[in-house]
């Protein structure tokens, strides 16, 4: 029963986030704050799925202008859980068959989120070029989950390159997100599913590396995530 009224209030908030955000997207189209405020929007339903959300450490991005963030990618609750971490000006990069997903697709690029094509190497290119002279002159911030799929439960997966490319062209820092493992923990019939501890850890200074060095880059930013995601595992609260 509690999950059936859970399920009947999401498609409900939902119905009125893509209502509010279809207006406001219409009104001021790929406008860079507009992903900021419709994730606010979505990270509001994480107490209606009885999910606990702490975030840590905006201190360490206070300030900064642009940025590349990149944190772990688990499952689709992320839509809800993560958005409460997106900082203004920053729009994410999502797979080009994103678009297709009725609603969502056509809203994730209305808001003026990015999408590749993966599968066409030269144009993945081209579009990482366009990102970097968005970074360049906008003065925004990209967002990736640079394992480049859910984990499920898995842990942290491979990283792919397209987040350090764009650091390395662009020369902003990366912002490491770490997000403690909560695949499974969502129960809809359970009324309390614990807590998600989120922490954001200070940006990794690109000037060192060149593009040459990018999978020490690399490297380096997952294993700095991996080791925080095993400390949040510890401290989280479960069900």
């Amino acid at each position: 029963m509690l999950k059936l009224l859970r399920l009947l209030v999401l498609a409900l908030a939902m119905i009125v986030v893509f209502v509010l955000g279809t207006l406001l997207c219409l009104l001021r189209p790929r406008h860079p704050n507009n992903v900021y405020l419709l994730g606010r929007l979505f990270h509001k339903a994480c107490p209606l799925v009885g999910l606990k959300i702490r975030i840590r450490g905006l201190e360490h991005v206070a300030g900064l202008e642009s940025a590349v963030y990149i944190a772990n990618h688990q499952s689709n609750w992320d839509i809800i859980v993560h958005p409460g971490v997106v900082m203004p000006r920053t729009v994410a990069i999502g797979k080009k068959a994103l678009f297709w997903i009725p609603l969502f697709g056509q809203l994730f690029w209305l808001s003026g989120n990015l999408l590749i094509n993966r599968e066409n190497k030269a144009k993945a290119a081209g579009t990482i070029g366009t990102v970097v002279d968005k970074i360049r002159h906008n003065r925004m911030s990209i967002w990736m989950f640079p394992e480049g799929t859910r984990s499920q439960g898995k842990g942290l997966l491979p990283f792919k390159t397209g987040a350090f490319h764009i650091a390395l062209q662009a020369r902003v820092p990366i912002v490491p997100i770490a997000c403690s493992s909560y695949f499974g923990q969502v129960d809809l019939n359970r009324w309390d599913n614990g807590e998600v501890l989120i922490d954001i850890m200070p940006p990794i200074d690109i000037e060192p590396y060149e593009p040459a060095q990018l999978r020490e880059l690399l490297k380096h930013s997952r294993q700095l995530i991996a080791e925080r995601i095993e400390a949040l595992d510890k401290e989280a609260r479960r069900p």
